[in-house]
């Protein structure tokens, strides 16, 4: 079973970055993909930016591409995103996700299994 606690978040104004970060545990198999998803109020997660493990292949949502950076340290398991240029549309609660194997590049929440619990992002503008 893998568990997946987050850190990071806040408020921030609009151009302002921040980071965030998801450590996982309990991984039993060599390689995973992980994922950052977000939800706004009454919707369903929708994808953000995944990365496999295994060669660090990375994708991205067409709204963040160039602003967002999916990131993993290999010796303490944890998951980044780092985001810049920060606009009030980015305004979400942001969700870390890791599921066995390869990553589909869809960034489809159904391919993940494991979930953080989620960590609010608000940006002012």
């Amino acid at each position: 079973q893998v568990h997946l606690v987050q850190s990071g978040g806040g408020s921030v104004q609009s151009g302002d970055s921040l980071k965030l970060s998801c450590t996982g545990s309990g991984y039993k198999y060599s390689t995973y993909c992980l994922g950052w998803f977000r939800q706004y109020p009454g919707k369903e997660r929708e994808g953000v930016a995944e990365i496999y493990t295994g060669d660090s292949t990375t994708y991205y949502d067409d709204s963040v591409k160039g602003r967002f950076t999916i990131s993993r340290d290999n010796a303490d398991n944890t998951l980044y995103l780092q985001m810049d240029r920060l606009q009030p549309d980015d305004t979400a609660m942001y969700y870390c996700a890791a599921d066995a194997g390869r990553c589909s590049s869809a960034i489809r929440e159904y391919e993940f299994h494991y979930w953080g619990l989620g960590t609010q992002v608000t940006v002012f503008s």
